[in-house]
């Protein structure tokens, strides 16, 4: 089977588009939440996200802006865009958000993989370091877990004695690249696709990944795409000017 494994839309359309165009040929879509905030383009994105025909598991922005968690965690300029999606999604597009599944979700068909937005233990947990990942590889509850939320391409691996930061060996710049990762057998995964819409890894371009449960193989994407009409359409709508300006720096 051959999966396109995206998260961390964010309402960026632009971003999106480009993804889908560039995308290998995949027998299905796992994507790992947060199809809106921060971006212009909301209802957009949940009907690209919802056309997929994919799993789909839920974010923190997705359950901010279906009304189903208070925002008092956030920044002031992700509160602002939550408010700001909040009035603009439509009562039928809100109500696809509130029933996204929780994370973690095991794909129909593949015994070893489950799906997460921050990690297995805690939807919202972000997994940045060796201390957040070493005790999820220990005990894991799938063999790979792909999981989203930080936006930053890449992972951790365990055979049961080492460990290992994964980072995807790329080059940069403003072409389309790719990088695969050889998944061996009895090691332990957690695996992050990076963010299509808003990365902050450094790298501007749209991130996502291919995984090949045949070959055991996992190809890291990233593509460019026309940040400036994205970066164009937030301001537009009023949302704040570091949203549109995060955009070309991957931050």
């Amino acid at each position: 089977m051959r999966v396109l494994v995206i998260s961390d839309i964010h309402a960026n359309l632009h971003a999106l588009e480009a993804v889908l165009a560039a995308a290998p040929a995949h027998d299905v879509v796992w994507n790992l939440g947060d199809v809106v905030g921060y971006g212009a383009n909301p209802e957009e994105a949940i009907d690209g996200a919802r056309a997929l025909g994919s799993l789909v598991v839920r974010g923190n922005h997705d359950r901010a802006c279906a009304g189903l968690m208070g925002i008092e965690d956030f920044t002031e300029n992700a509160a602002r865009a939550v408010r700001w999606t909040q009035k603009v999604l439509s009562a039928e597009r809100r109500e696809w958000l509130r029933e996204l599944m929780a994370g973690p979700v095991a794909p129909e068909g593949s015994a070893e993989v489950s799906c997460v937005h921050g990690s297995p233990r805690d939807e919202d947990e972000y997994l940045f370091t060796f201390n957040d990942a070493w005790p999820l590889l220990r005990r894991p509850a799938a063999r790979i877990t792909f999981f989203g939320h930080t936006h930053v391409q890449g992972g951790f691996a365990s055979n049961g004695e080492e460990f290992f930061h994964l980072r995807p060996d790329l080059d940069g710049g403003d072409e389309a690249e790719e990088a695969e990762l050889a998944l061996r057998a009895g090691a332990r995964y957690l695996l992050n696709p990076g963010s299509v819409g808003q990365p902050r890894d450094g790298d501007w371009r749209a991130a996502f990944a291919l995984y090949d449960s045949a070959r055991s193989l996992l190809v890291w994407h990233r593509v460019p795409y026309c940040v400036a009409e994205a970066q164009k359409r937030i301001r537009a709508a009023g949302l704040p000017e570091y949203l549109a300006d995060r955009l070309s720096e991957g931050r």
